[in-house]
């Protein structure tokens, strides 16, 4: 019998290699590298974390590769108290890796990854028992017939289904209507239903695969959802950005935590938020995941980055 968890996820992991230059080089240029380091990410993988640090119990399902970067990614989830029996180290083969450049300037970054066939997930490598025993199941979509598997008996089991989607991986529409809560990037919904608008995309959404609440990060902006017929438009907090890796993930990670909670849509977004621009602070998907208190405190004195063009249609659509 699988002891109870808080959380399971299932997804991608990831060894991150960050460079910092002064800014982004136009194409065919030159600019040199200020820093360089490595560091353990991954979709899913840092959403867990997040929700660790944060006081829950998460299990970690997907697989590692056995080169050193995979067991520096395990090593750091080991470290994080993550339940790993369901998690694959997969022999001869090389983790999945990305190439990160921070423009320090901006704190933007830029991605270059990529991950071996053999690291996919398939169905049946997958327990039961090992997803029904969560209160919540977490997923990204790479790899989705583990992913459908997975909701199927999240569904049959009553636990709510919460996704972080960012690439539109073939035949993605499959899940959508396996999802409860669906907060995807800014880019991932227009690019996958072809409509531009992002309010009347996340109505869509919501008609279209019934998914309970749809939405989207909007960067620095914050994140938008549709709920309960009603949009809820939460800005993002200022902060002196360093590096903006994996705030999407630690996003989710605090929205699993919020949810969990039972804390109302509005008050988990903003402190969704609040724990996605912490993060920013710091260099590496998880350089700067902070505490609830920290978080609290942002929230309660941090200033907003209110784009008015989402806070006044939301009003329209109130």
């Amino acid at each position: 019998m699988r002891a109870r968890v808080d959380v399971v996820g299932i997804g991608l992991n990831a060894t991150d290699s960050v460079m910092e230059v002064r800014e982004f080089p136009a194409l065919g240029g030159k600019e040199r590298v200020v820093t360089s380091s490595i560091h353990a990410g991954g979709q899913v993988a840092t959403a867990l974390v997040t929700c660790r640090r944060l006081g829950l119990s998460a299990r970690y399902i997907g697989k590692v590769g056995d080169d050193v970067a995979g067991r520096m990614q395990l090593a750091s989830l080991r470290r994080e108290g993550l339940d790993l029996k369901g998690a694959r180290v997969v022999h001869g083969v090389p983790n999945q890796y990305a190439i990160i450049v921070v423009d320090q300037k901006t704190g933007e970054r830029t991605v270059f990854w990529d991950r071996d066939a053999r690291l996919a997930m398939k169905p049946g490598e997958l327990n039961a028992t090992a997803i029904t025993s969560a209160r919540l199941l977490h997923v990204d979509g790479c790899d989705l017939n583990a992913a459908l598997r997975a909701t199927g008996w999240a569904r049959r089991a009553r636990l709510p289904v919460v996704a972080d989607l960012d690439t539109a991986y073939k035949n993605v529409e499959r899940l959508f209507p396996c999802i409860d809560y669906l907060i995807a990037s800014t880019h991932f919904l227009p690019a996958v239903t072809g409509h531009a608008d992002p309010f009347k995309v996340l109505e869509y959404m919501a008609r279209e695969y019934r998914i309970r609440m749809p939405g989207m990060t909007l960067g620095r902006d914050g994140a938008l959802v549709y709920h309960a017929g009603r949009f809820i438009y939460s800005p993002g907090y200022v902060v002196e950005t360093v590096d903006t890796t994996g705030a999407g993930d630690v996003f989710h990670g605090a929205f699993d935590y919020a949810l969990l909670a039972g804390w109302e849509i509005r008050r988990a977004l903003d402190f969704s938020n609040a724990m996605a621009a912490l993060n920013c602070t710091a260099l590496g998907a998880r350089g700067g995941i902070k505490s609830r208190a920290e978080a609290e405190r942002l929230m309660a004195t941090g200033q907003r980055h209110v784009n008015p063009a989402y806070r006044e249609r939301r009003s329209r659509h109130a």
